[in-house]
């Protein structure tokens, strides 16, 4: 499938509520595919999340196991459809960054570890602890879903917002 189009803050489709999936069909299976090449292909991207390619559906994945900051604690890659989190636990200031804002990063409180559950792209249900760096992915994508940015969770745009030096 082909490497699609990252939205750009401040694009409406970015701040809208996504949809449950009601079932898996060749579009999701597609959507899935459309999410891993386009993450793939983004710099040092971990995540993407299906309103970021346009379609308001609840869909992302998540695979941190090949950054320096996942690579020791992670369930490898994850394909999520109508992802909920249950449980939340702990909490730190972590700096993230988003294909949708590519010019700026930001300090952002996160949950330090989280319980989800999800459907993956065969229709099989999981329940799984995340924590460190996957947990605080997991919460950076599952926001887009829900039409938040992690401009949103900015405490002081002051002091929280950073010019990204460069984007790799």
């Amino acid at each position: 499938m082909p490497v699609q189009k990252i939205l750009l803050y401040p694009h409406p489709i970015l701040k809208k509520m996504c949809h449950p999936v009601a079932a898996i069909d060749r579009s999701i299976t597609g959507l899935l595919q459309d999410l891993l090449d386009t993450m793939h292909a983004g710099p040092g991207s971990v995540g993407v999340a299906a309103p970021q390619i346009g379609v308001t559906l609840r869909v992302c994945v998540v695979d941190v196991s090949a950054s320096r900051n996942g690579k020791e604690n992670n369930h490898g890659l994850l394909q999520m459809i109508n992802p909920e989190i249950t449980k939340r636990q702990g909490a730190a200031i972590m700096r993230e960054g988003c294909m949708s804002v590519p010019d700026y990063t930001g300090d952002v409180e996160r949950a330090t570890e989280i319980t989800i559950r999800f459907m993956d792209g065969d229709g099989i249900h999981h329940e799984i602890e995340a924590s460190g760096f996957e947990a605080v992915a997991i919460q950076h994508e599952m926001d887009h879903l829900d039409g938040m940015l992690f401009l949103d969770r900015i405490a002081s745009l002051k002091t929280g917002l950073f010019r990204r030096k460069s984007y790799k």
